[in-house]
């Protein structure tokens, strides 16, 4: 009896970034759930059409997906894991098409913002915004543009028939996208090192120091922190926090103590810490 797919919903289609994360992280023969919106992939999620979702939250050179900060608090999905990808970012564009007669670049917002240093030595090539990396590859592919290249990933030029015009484009060669696992039900596993955190404090002087410092005092290990203006609250911000322990009781004390410190502390997800393998 053939064991049953998982369905995981991405952002974007085959080939993509988010595909490659999940594959990565799940291993097994998984369906994926095409998204063009990191909206719809919750909406799919949400309404029990995937399993799983797979959401992009940080680059290391673009930096945090801030709009994906207001989903997590929208939605209420548990984090249930975390993936760190390696991404190598390559100039796509149709088999014998040379670079001097590319006059258009399409990609995914964050794809070309990791690439800026590139791009901003090209001379007369318009830059334009796609919903996706692969999405774009597939465009140049089917619409048979021969003016325009897209950025994407290897896997991407290969599905879609493309030459690699340039390799590696992106500005810092040590370049990785950070994706959360998400779920609807509430999953901790016993491995767990590793979660995510928002609240709220006081806008009083100190209050954010003195919940960080509990983390400290604690042995607690701070890796992220963020904060995001709360809607119709000016001047006010809910504060998202990654956080790393040795010994759970550590954690457990930590949170009890913070609990008596801050407003509306919510637990995004406890899960276990990903590695961060270069390639």
């Amino acid at each position: 009896m053939s064991k049953k797919k998982l369905k995981i919903a991405i952002q974007g289609i085959a080939a993509s970034f988010h595909e490659v994360a999940a594959l990565t992280y799940f291993q097994d023969v998984i369906q994926t759930i095409e998204c063009l919106s990191f909206h719809s992939l919750c909406e799919s999620l949400k309404k029990g059409q995937a399993d799983y979702a797979v959401m992009a939250i940080e680059n290391s050179i673009a930096g945090s997906i801030l709009p994906n900060y207001f989903l997590l608090q929208e939605y209420h999905f548990s984090i249930v894991g975390e993936v760190y990808l390696p991404i190598h970012m390559h100039l796509l564009a149709l088999p014998g098409v040379r670079l001097s007669e590319i006059t258009n670049i399409e990609s995914h917002p964050m794809a070309i913002r990791q690439c800026s240093d590139y791009l901003h030595k090209l001379q007369g090539v318009q830059i334009s915004e796609s919903d996706d990396t692969a999405l774009s590859a597939k465009k140049v592919k089917e619409q048979n543009l021969k003016n325009t290249a897209a950025i994407a990933n290897e896997q991407a030029a290969k599905k879609y028939g493309l030459s690699i015009l340039e390799k590696q484009i992106e500005t810092h060669k040590k370049n990785f996208t950070r994706f959360l696992i998400l779920t609807r039900k509430i999953k901790t596993s016993q491995e767990s090192n590793k979660a995510s955190l928002s609240f709220e404090v006081a806008n009083e002087v100190g209050s954010l120091a003195d919940a960080l410092m509990t983390f400290k005092n604690n042995s607690i290990n701070l890796s992220k922190i963020q904060s995001i203006p709360i809607i119709g609250k000016p001047s006010e911000y809910s504060i998202h926090v990654d956080v790393e322990w040795k010994k759970r009781k550590s954690y457990d004390q930590a949170i009890q103590e913070v609990l008596r410190q801050v407003k509306n502390l919510n637990i995004l997800g406890e899960y276990k810490k990903a590695k961060i393998e270069y390639r």
